[in-house]
């Protein structure tokens, strides 16, 4: 799979910072408003994190094998 320079930076933000942090502020203010499923939440929002960053991962490692670079 290749990604453009744009896509790349998205998918690589919301892996590394937006997911996760949806995550953590739901199952915050799921503990303190009574809100529901907030393990379930904050887990779900890690395994998309994970299965965005494995995807962008497979993109870098297939565009530095393509080009040569180590």
């Amino acid at each position: 799979m290749k990604f453009d320079d744009k896509t790349y930076t998205i998918l690589k933000w919301l892996a590394l910072v937006c997911f996760p942090a949806c995550g953590v502020l739901y199952k915050t203010i799921s503990a303190i408003w009574g809100l529901p499923f907030g393990d379930a939440v904050c887990e779900t929002f890690t395994a998309a994190s994970l299965f965005v960053g494995a995807l962008i991962g497979v993109s870098t490692a297939e565009y530095h094998r393509t080009k040569g670079v180590e």
